[in-house]
């Protein structure tokens, strides 16, 4: 029964360092961009030219 409470607390303890990383990312700005990476796929790659030996 001891290792039950092992567990929850540990399980707490991830859920809440996951909790913060989300508020961190969300008040840094990880999320205010929603319309790029659906157009991305759209935009051309710049090609690379390879020098020849």
């Amino acid at each position: 029964m001891e290792i039950m409470y092992i567990l929850i607390g540990c399980s707490v303890l991830l859920a809440l360092v996951f909790l913060c990383a989300f508020f961190w990312a969300n008040k840094s700005g990880q999320h205010d961009d929603t319309y790029t990476p659906s157009v991305r796929i759209l935009f051309d790659d710049e090609t690379i030219e390879q020098k020849e030996k």
